[in-house]
Parts: C-alpha cells; structure tokens; sequence
C-alpha cells in the first residue's frame, strides 16, 4: 500500500504524516509507504499505485479539483480525502466521489475515525477470492466480481476479465463474499453492489447493464435499504 499526501504547506503535509503513522501504531501494523507533494502536477506525474491519497483543493499549480478527477479516472477504486480549509469546495469534491472531507485544522481522532474507515474499504475492495473451475484455481479481486448466477447445477462467476465456471454452489459463494458489498437477491443470484447501474422491484442492471439479475420481491427492501447503506459507507 502507498499513501500520499499532496499539499504546499508543509506543516500540514508533516503533520499527516506523524497522525497517519500514529494510527498504524495504535493499530499495531507496519505503517505503508507515506509519499509527499507540494504540487497536483508532481502528483499526477507519479506513475506507482495510489491506493490512498490525501488532497488539498487549492494549490498554486493545478488545483485539487481537477487532481481528483484524474486520479478517479485512473483508477475508480483510489480513496481520496480532501483536506481544505474551504468548504466551498465541498459540492465539487464529492463529484469525483471523494471518500471523506477533512477540515483544516486537523482532528486527530477524527483522522483515526476516517482512516478506520477507509482501511475496512480498501481491504474489501482488495481482497482476492479463489474462483475454482474444472480447468484450475484463479484470484479474482472481489471488487472485479460483478454476479455470482445459478442456471440449474451450473455458477457462473461473472467478473470485469471473463466469466468462470465455479465447481462450488451459491452457499458456498455466500459465505466466501464480503458481507458488506454483496447481497443474494434471488436463489439464482448474488449481486455486488459496486457494479450496480440501476434497480426496479423484480430486476437488477449490472455493469453498464450488460447484465440483469433478479431481484425477489420479498427481498425489494432489504436489498434497497442495504444497497443505501452502501453508498453511503463510500462517502
């Protein structure tokens, strides 16, 4: 994992960086790599994995608005927090789907509470399961799993890459998921919220709609209440 901060005061990027290496320790884990930019454009220029980035709004080159963007568009699953003391940003932030706002000056266990939260994400949307099929074994990030779908005695594990045909049964794919991303909306499918387009009452779009799931009626609410829920844990 790589963290990186990008902002042109340094006090405040010092700062980040003995709160976020503090959490590590109160958490007893290695603290990640901890990277540092005084500018959007040094940052865009970065070409290792971002997995979390802290990121101020105005800065004299580039400002964090338009650095946002491009990093969502490289990558949709990078955790993005905005550090600003301006919350006029806060409506154009949350369009490239910021995950937390950060006011200016910092709240210590405030940032313990947000990088909790963002740990949790980040391993639920790493994690790797094993698909198994008649031909071998393949690790599938669980965030590149779109469906999981029963015809009869056949599952298909239907991801981003290709389709796998499973040798194991939807009971066992129940208890493998993340709970907190995937929900069975009818016997004959497991959905991952991540890749839902649209819903109605009796049907789910997946991927860009290029695939339907079933939804019970019965299970309508449950499934809108959890998916809610959803969204607003990737806030």
């Amino acid at each position: 994992m790589r963290i990186l901060i990008c902002d042109d005061d340094t006090l405040i990027i010092e700062q980040l960086q003995k709160y976020i290496a503090s959490y590590f320790e109160s958490c007893h884990l290695k603290c990640p790599r901890l990277v540092s930019f005084t500018c959007g454009e040094a940052l865009l220029a970065d070409q290792e994995e971002k997995d979390i980035v802290f990121l101020d709004i105005e800065m004299p080159d580039v400002n964090g608005i338009y650095v946002g963007n491009e990093l969502k568009r490289a990558n949709k699953n990078v955790i993005i927090f905005v550090v600003t003391s301006y919350s006029k940003y806060l409506d154009e932030a949350m369009r490239f789907d910021v995950f937390r706002y950060l006011s200016k000056p910092l709240d210590k266990q405030r940032l313990f509470r947000n990088m909790k939260e963002a740990m949790v994400y980040y391993n639920s949307i790493t994690a790797r399961i094993p698909v198994e099929t008649k031909q071998g074994v393949y690790s599938v990030p669980a965030s590149q799993i779109i469906a999981i779908e029963a015809q009869g005695r056949k599952v298909t594990v239907h991801t981003t890459r290709q389709d796998f045909n499973s040798i194991h049964t939807m009971e066992y794919w129940l208890k493998q998921l993340p709970k907190n991303s995937f929900f069975q909306t009818h016997r004959s499918f497991i959905i991952n919220f991540e890749h839902v387009a649209d819903f109605d009452h009796s049907t789910i779009h997946l991927s860009d709609q290029q695939i339907t799931a079933y939804l019970t009626r019965r299970k309508y609410s449950a499934f809108k209440n959890a998916y809610l829920l959803y969204l607003e844990s990737m806030r």
